[in-house]
């Protein structure tokens, strides 16, 4: 039986309702407000205190959805704790244990530290500017237009989520690095005297990504 996206949600809908996570005590509280779960299409993560709790609500999600014909894939299903966790079994199948996993384009890792992620959207930007290569070195389109397309087409690709960050010095430096090198990347084909520093009150770091929280050198174009 093929259900159409409306439909699709609605059932995720009535079986979440049915569960009754809003009702439970389970969950994070987050600005005096209890947190369990976190929905998007497809995309279900359950949230707990205690892995009594998170197992909790993941059996009364399971047995809602059995009751609308749903069943549980265990092997899509993955566990993440920032602590030791025992082994689970549902059905007789083992539920994985991740300490890292993607959730909406995003790296969340078991120790919260954003360092993952910042490195890996960097990677991310470097592909995109390695696949740039070819518009880059045409003679066919100026400058500031493939200035503009790493300001639409990189940055963005690196900057995703990044109002979740919490980034330190180390950080900062890889990214202003990154930036530079897109830069460099960029004009590689000009003279490397004509990318000039800025020493001012209004050039600081991640010029281009749009922030302005501190002071440091940008290469102007």
């Amino acid at each position: 039986m093929t259900l159409s996206s409306s439909w699709f949600h609605l059932t995720a809908e009535y079986i979440m309702r049915n569960s009754g996570l809003e009702e439970t005590q389970a969950g994070i509280k987050i600005a005096r407000k209890n947190i369990n779960n976190l929905r998007y299409a497809d995309d279900t993560t359950l949230m707990a205190e205690s892995e009594e709790e998170l197992k909790s609500l993941l059996m009364k999600v399971k047995e809602e959805s059995e009751k609308v014909g749903l069943k549980l894939n265990i092997q899509k299903t993955k566990i993440m704790a920032s602590g030791p966790i025992t082994s689970w079994e549902i059905d007789g199948e083992t539920v994985e244990t991740v300490s890292d996993f993607i959730f909406l384009g995003s790296k969340v890792t078991a120790d919260g530290d954003c360092s993952h992620e910042i490195k890996r959207r960097l990677l991310l930007g470097r592909k995109v500017m390695t696949n740039l290569d070819s518009i880059f070195k045409s003679r066919n389109i100026t400058l500031p237009t493939k200035v503009r397309l790493v300001k639409a087409m990189v940055f963005p690709v690196v900057t995703y989520g990044c109002e979740s960050w919490t980034v330190k010095k180390a950080e900062c430096r890889r990214i202003g690095a990154f930036e530079l090198w897109c830069w460099r990347r960029l004009l590689s084909s000009l003279d490397c005297k004509e990318i000039q520093p800025v020493h001012s009150e209004g050039d600081q770091p991640w010029y281009f990504f749009g922030r302005n929280d501190a002071k440091a050198e940008t290469p102007v174009l």
